[in-house]
This record gives structure tokens, sequence and C-alpha cells, in this order.
């Protein structure tokens, strides 16, 4: 009864509008003289083009309310929705057709459409974007963010408000994927990315450990520094937990959702959730080899990081039925006290003796720091990333960064005494 009182609502709105429109139109007709309207025409089909877009944005989101009613259609009925298995896939899309890529890979690896229903939400309107995704049918839902207002933004960051809409669009997404859809867990994924074979086990897997683990709010498919000198390509089931927050494939719950949505910023999302007041100590769990990979050269940021960094990422081959492994290590307890005296039981050597291969021996190694300079020198050395946010190095736990040089694993570490981050290393 709620839904029907709902729909009649906005039908009643939708005809009074366009009543109003008519009206305003039909006085604009009468009133002009006809050269005045042939000056403007091109003006009265760019308002008509923007109506109709319009219209079909506020259409498309009845047909989704009404979307379970009909029996051929993909079901997202209450049933449905309250099934805790189902994750459902968030994509979050604007304007590029290539969009295309990063819906066949997760098709392609997807088991289940049941466990795994793909919600794709896009800003922007962008007709060849919208067609693409359409191209899809009932493999997938297709939602338009209905506000396209544009933003106030400070004179001084006109140049990144397209990070502004970014905000705005990630909000609108997850509380359609959280509040309507009702769903318990997402999975977000930008429209640029590819996913590994084994994306959805490695979630599917992982997802018990997060429910179970308070200290953490985050299931990564990312490594920062997991380029292909840096990783070990032989130990594709070693995961790590991560204080700081990766992105670019990530999975959290209603509950992580429920407490940062009415506290979500306007702009630079990422960066405000690896703020300690967001944070909160939490951490994530990533992989050592990355389980998305962007092929998304153009976009807000320009194609800078995507050409010094990005694209250098290695994308895992070799699919690890992670369902099948004893995760728990994972939980805080057991992996602080495993991977903390593993760390600082390697023996502690010179970055010239790594270099020069003046060790006897293949096992990890430790280099320490001391200061954020010191590191920071230590991860251009190494070819790792060298900024931090909110005084956290990427990829670091406990100030830790475990990677490989050489075919070795070697550990940039702080002393053992270390405590907590400094957010004045910027």
């Amino acid at each position: 009864m709620k839904k029907n009182r709902f729909l009649v609502l906005v039908l009643f709105i939708i005809f009074i509008w366009l009543g109003i429109n008519h009206f305003i139109l039909n006085d604009n007709f009468i009133s002009k003289p006809n050269n005045y309207l042939d000056e403007n025409l091109d003006d009265f089909e760019l308002r008509l083009k923007i109506e109709v877009e319009t219209h079909n944005l506020i259409r498309e989101n009845i047909k989704q309310l009404n979307y379970s009613s009909h029996e051929d259609s993909y079901q997202f009925n209450e049933h449905n929705l309250s099934n805790s298995s189902s994750v459902a896939i968030l994509i979050i899309a604007c304007n590029r057709p290539s969009i295309s890529r990063c819906i066949n890979k997760l098709l392609k690896y997807r088991k289940s459409k049941d466990e795994f229903p793909i919600i794709v939400s896009q800003d922007c309107i962008h007709e060849r974007t919208s067609q693409v995704i359409k191209s899809f049918g009932r493999e997938l839902i297709h939602i338009h963010q209905p506000d396209q207002k544009e933003i106030k933004v400070p004179s001084k960051e006109k140049k990144f408000s397209g990070y502004f809409k970014i905000s705005r669009h990630y909000k609108w997404a997850l509380n359609q994927v959280f509040n309507t859809y009702n769903y318990e867990t997402a999975i977000i994924v930008e429209d640029d990315l590819d996913v590994a074979p084994d994306f959805y086990e490695y979630f599917k897997a992982t997802l018990p450990i997060l429910q179970k683990d308070e200290t953490l709010w985050c299931v990564s498919a990312w490594n920062d520094n997991g380029k292909f000198a840096l990783i070990d390509r032989n130990d594709p089931k070693l995961l790590y937990r991560s204080d700081f927050f990766p992105g670019l494939g990530w999975m959290l719950t209603r509950k992580l959702w429920i407490e940062l949505m009415h506290k979500w910023p306007h702009s630079y999302w990422d960066d405000w959730m690896r703020h300690p007041d967001q944070r909160k100590g939490r951490s994530c769990i990533r992989p050592e080899l990355s389980r998305t990979k962007t092929f998304g050269k153009i976009g807000v940021s320009n194609g800078l990081f995507y050409e010094k960094h990005l694209k250098y990422i290695y994308l895992n081959e070799l699919p690890v039925d992670f369902t099948k492994l004893n995760l728990t290590y994972l939980l805080k307890n057991e992996y602080d006290n495993n991977f903390v005296e593993m760390v600082y039981r390697a023996p502690l050597v010179s970055i010239n003796e790594l270099k020069n291969k003046q060790i006897g021996h293949n096992d990890p190694v430790r280099i320490i720091y001391y200061t954020k300079n010191n590191l920071k020198s230590l991860t251009k050395l190494f070819g790792l990333m060298d900024d931090f946010k909110s005084g956290v190095p990427r990829t670091a736990y406990k100030g830790i960064i475990s990677f490989t040089y050489d075919n070795r694993r070697v550990y940039l570490a702080p002393v053992k005494e270390w405590h907590s981050y400094d957010p004045s290393w910027q």
C-alpha cells in the first residue's frame, strides 16, 4: 500500500510539473513575435532535449520501483532482499562507454546473479554510455542519479568540481543499495576496473572475517604497491591487514554505511575515509596480488596518476579457492601476534647490503626507519608509493610496509616500540 501511494504521489507531481511547463512554453509562444522564435530555436531545442532526458530519468526510477512486479524481469523482491548471503556489486558509472569492458569481466567470472546481483549507478546525462549499460538487459539493474544540478564549488577548487560530483554520486548510490534495495553488503567497483578471475571468491571468503572482526571496516581488492617487481607472484593467496584505506574495488557493510552516510563529505570522499575521525583505528584486508586493475587513463585525475603508477599494477591471473582456506589468521588478535613477531624477528639489514646482495640467505629482512623524510627516501628508492594520508603510508599496518625486492620479502618498519601514526606526516 505504501509503495502504491508513493507511486501515485510521484505521478501526480510529474503531472503537475508537466502542466506548468506546458503553460509556460505556450505562454512564451503566444507572447513573443515570430522572429524571436526563429532566432531562439536552438535554445528551445536544447531545453527540450534536457526536459526529455529528465523525463527519462524520472521514468527509469519509477521503473526501478516496479521492477519486481514483472514476472520476466530480474527479481528484486523482499524475499531476495532479506537474503544476507547476497552481496550487491555496485558499479559507479558516468560517461565512459568503455564500461562494457568492466561489466563483461564481472559477468564472465560471476557464477550466480542471485549471489552477486549487479547494480550500475550512472551519474551524468550521457546517452551513449546509457545505451551500453542497457544492452546488458536483465543481467544487471541500471539506475540513474537524478540530481544533475551544478554544484557550488569554492572558487579555488573550480577545477576539481568533478570530485564534488563523484562524492554526491557515491552517497546517492550507496543509499540506493543499502536503504532502497536493502542489501547488507556491497562491493563498489568503478567503471574503469578490470577484475581478476577469483574476484568473487576473494570477497566471498573474506566477508565472514569482515563481519566478525569489529576492528575491520573494509575489504579491498587493491594493493597500492602491487607492481610486478614489488610482489610475490608465487603466493597469490597471501592477504594482509592494512591501516590505509585502499579503495579501487572494496567491500563494506550496511552497518558502516549507516555510520558514515549522515556525515558523508561534499568532495574527496576517499581521503575523508582515511582521516582518523572516520577510520577510528580500524583496518582493511588487502591482497598481495591485486584483484582489480584500472584501465581508465582519462578521468577526473587527468591521467597523471595512471601514467605514473596505476598502469603498472599487476592483476592476479592464478585463481585461488579462498573459500577453502582458513582465513582466521586475519582476525586482529591472531594477526597482531603472528605478523608483528614475524616482522621483528626478521634480521635488520642496511640498504647497501640488500642492494649489493651481501646477505647470505634468502629469508625476509627488515629495514628500519625513524622519520618521515627517512621513510619517504626509502619508498622512493624501492619504487614504492611515497605519500601519506593522515600520517598513514600506503599499505602500512602498524607502520610496517611489506614488499619484495629482488624476489626477497622486505619489511620497512619503525622501531619496535612504535605505538601510533603521526598525522603531521603528509
